[in-house]
């Protein structure tokens, strides 16, 4: 049988057996309804506020009804998004990076009639702060720029944007401008990693899900800070405030909360052992492999090249030109190796990754990115087994490959990504 390297960690996790263990009971005898007031219900209403208590101090939010319960990230971006600008209008400012829960429900919105910018990010993936600043009109309404880049693993300035946010509150007070501005962030990727602390982050709204923490999928918060006024997507029997209606996924809460809490506690050493796992196969890579680009933050040091502390520990993307970023992929499964390429954000446009194009790189790049995303159970040897199979595909590729342009990678970091006008990001190549 081959070996199977996973390097998808970015995509989904496997849940913790120390989750499942705790999800258990609530999958077959605590079946009760939360809404219930006779014994079984009261009994799982209770784990649900248990679950809700335990979240909203791991993540440091001040009271239990901050914590809203959802299917998952895209909901909590959705709700997040429409539930603002639905209720409080104005103007609307997105990361160009954005995961595409935040870009397609930014575009829905424009649809019906708000107006939306795009703020742009440099090379490396980090938002341009002057940039974003210059973007504020007195009616911006909401802000939402992720906390990590789930492509290339850039971490947010997130400590310059809670300054701009707090200089346009102070200086529309003084001008008498009583219009709200928020600040929501997409954290799936943070959390394991990162870490989240809602208050030091200065945030209002935040997503986070169980999928990316080795919790449960299904399940998912938005954090909405006290005082912030937002719409429903839907309506119905009015579990978790009002604002999102359906009967608990009791299983998924109780699961999700210790997936938090397990994150947590291994946060430290698991970020010192992935980082250097992360460089070597960093090394490894543009060692072994001619005209090979990085994507996201690093640094050179001598030989070895290192993430930087802005890019998330487990993270490495790399733009491996002159081969199509798919049949790359097709042939690592053959061989055992589980990764993702930027080249398709879904599976039946094939599009180019708007991560990629966003940094400024050209059509070129966006169609051979590589993503290797790595986990708890990623060891040495993993690394090891795709340093000795990797080289060996690529140059097999790059015989057959229509895309072989006889070209150094130089030459081509010097082209300039077509930006078609009018169209966002993610839509650049459409035109």
């Amino acid at each position: 049988m081959t070996k199977r390297v996973y390097l998808d960690y970015a995509a989904t996790t496997p849940t913790d057996s120390e989750v499942v263990r705790v999800m258990q009971p609530f999958l077959t005898e605590e079946f009760g309804n939360p809404s219930g007031l006779y014994e079984e219900g009261r009994k799982v209403k209770q784990q649900i506020l248990d679950a809700r208590g335990r979240i909203a101090n791991l993540i440091g939010a001040r009271s239990t009804e901050e914590i809203i319960f959802t299917s998952g990230g895209t909901e909590s971006d959705a709700l997040a998004l429409l539930g603002i600008m639905r209720k409080h209008k104005g103007h609307l400012i997105v990361g160009s990076t954005e995961h595409h829960a935040v870009l397609y429900n930014a575009e829905l919105l424009a649809k019906e009639g708000f107006d939306v910018d795009y703020a742009p990010v440099d090379s490396a993936g980090f938002i341009d702060i002057d940039a974003l600043a210059s973007l504020i009109r007195p009616d911006t309404t909401l802000i939402s720029i992720m906390y990590v880049n789930n492509e290339v693993g850039t971490i947010a300035p997130m400590r310059k944007i809670k300054k701009l946010i707090s200089d346009v509150r102070a200086q529309r007070k003084e001008d008498g401008n009583e219009a709200p501005i928020f600040w929501h962030t997409d954290a799936c990727q943070a959390a394991a990693y990162a870490g989240i602390n809602v208050a030091a982050l200065g945030v209002d709204l935040l997503t986070l899900n169980g999928s990316k923490i080795y919790g449960p999928k299904g399940i998912g918060i938005l954090y909405v800070r006290r005082g912030v006024a937002i719409d429903p997507l839907w309506r119905g029997g009015g579990q978790e405030r009002k604002l999102r209606s359906g009967t608990e996924n009791v299983a998924g809460i109780v699961g999700l909360a210790r997936a938090i809490e397990i994150a947590n506690e291994l946060r430290e050493k698991e970020v010192e052992r992935i980082s250097e796992l992360r460089d070597k196969l960093l090394t490894g890579i543009v060692k072994l492999i001619p005209k090979v680009v990085i994507n996201g933050p690093t640094k050179e040091a001598g030989e070895e090249i290192t993430g930087t502390q802005d890019r998330i520990a487990n993270n490495v993307n790399v733009s491996i030109l002159d081969i199509e970023g798919e049949a790359l992929l097709l042939y690592l499964d053959q061989s055992g190796i589980a990764a993702s390429t930027g080249s398709a954000c879904d599976s039946v446009t094939l599009d180019p990754s708007h991560v990629i194009l966003a940094l400024g790189k050209p059509y070129e790049f966006a169609h051979a990115s590589m993503r290797f995303t790595l986990g708890r159970e990623t060891t040495k040897e993993d690394i090891e087994y795709v340093l000795k199979v990797l080289p060996g595909i690529v140059e097999t590729l790059r015989k057959v490959s229509p895309l072989n342009l006889d070209i150094d990678a130089t030459e081509m970091s010097q082209k300039k990504a077509f930006i078609a006008d009018g169209l966002p990001h993610w839509e650049r190549n459409k035109k």
